[in-house]
């Protein structure tokens, strides 16, 4: 259950259906997410897989992490490693997560948080499970979402944003059959809480079982639904998809997608991320933690890091590692 909830979405502002004069969006493509695991071991879900990046800028890639329950022990993060040339957009469902990073920004993300890093010239970060999760294990599930920067912005000075649940914009459909959680950008007006510098729109919809959701949606944007979890179908064709599976939408100024009128008993609703931003349409050289415009900016980037030019580990994380290492 997404920690960001109401009990009565009529209460909320309603989305107006987009009029006549909006083109509907057809679903070119579904895709399934393949499953593999990141860092220190922790399972997640591919969600671009195997779709052309014409269809996926500004955005590179997508991770869902989890749906996992843990045992004591068991919660895994990852080591710290180097970004450039792109922000990372940690969003969390269920469970806690901390992050550090070597320009000063960090701090506890909860179930509903989200925390936006803009790594942009070059830093050192960490995420990883409170110490009081890998001893009592739990619920984990969120996502990790990485926008490219445009050329004129790689270099700019690494940037973090702290969004609190309670930060995120609500809105609901005319019928109160969908909850909708404007994380960044804007939605018929309304605009969530995440500054970016390349202009998109995140949403977490919440659809009821039988509920339709019709939007607005940018012409200049590109269009993704990702299914966190719940079966419905996308498009006016009505196109299945089940959870792990991404439609990616055409042009035009609205998108619809459904939830099917029975769920399984573990999921009470159809739960989707929608995705859109402007198209950047620069070249793009993307390997391991660093996303550039040329092979030779990619090297760069290595060398940087390899010469301690992306930052330093703070004293006090050295201290803590040393420490828990000691223990181990």
């Amino acid at each position: 259950m997404p920690a960001v909830t109401v009990e009565n979405p009529l209460t909320l502002p309603r989305v107006a259906e987009p009029g006549p004069e909006a083109a509907a969006r057809r679903v070119l493509a579904v895709t399934t997410a393949p499953g593999g695991f990141e860092g220190e071991g922790f399972p997640v879900r591919r969600a671009f897989a195997g779709i052309n990046y014409r269809h996926l800028d500004p955005f590179i890639m997508m991770d869902q992490m989890g749906e996992v329950e843990y045992a004591p022990g068991e919660p895994k993060g990852t080591p710290w490693h180097p970004h450039r040339g792109f922000e990372t957009v940690t969003y969390l469902i269920d469970g806690t997560f901390v992050h550090q990073d070597s320009n000063g920004g960090g701090g506890v993300i909860n179930g509903g948080d989200t925390q936006w890093m803009t790594a942009g010239s070059g830093l050192l970060h960490i995420e990883a499970p409170p110490e009081s999760l890998v001893v009592s294990g739990g619920l984990f599930h969120g996502l990790q979402l990485w926008v490219n920067l445009p050329a004129s912005d790689k270099m700019m000075p690494p940037r973090y944003q702290d969004i609190g649940g309670g930060k995120v914009t609500l809105l609901t459909t005319p019928d109160g059959g969908a909850l909708l959680r404007v994380i960044a950008g804007e939605l018929d007006g309304h605009s969530g809480p995440g500054i970016t510098h390349t202009p998109i729109t995140m949403i977490h919809a919440t659809v009821a079982p039988g509920a339709q959701l019709t939007l607005p949606w940018r012409e200049d944007f590109n269009a993704l639904a990702y299914v966190l979890a719940g079966q419905g179908s996308v498009g006016t064709d009505r196109r299945p998809v089940h959870t792990g599976q991404t439609a990616v939408f055409g042009d035009g100024g609205s998108l619809t997608l459904r939830a099917e009128a029975s769920q399984d008993s573990r999921t009470p609703a159809l739960d989707v991320v929608l995705l859109g931003g402007r198209p950047i349409r620069e070249p793009m050289a993307h390997y391991g933690p660093f996303v550039m415009n040329s092979r030779q900016e990619l090297q760069q980037a290595f060398d940087d890091f390899q010469a301690g030019r992306l930052g330093t580990i703070p004293t006090t994380a050295r201290e803590r590692t040393r420490t828990a290492e000691q223990h181990s």
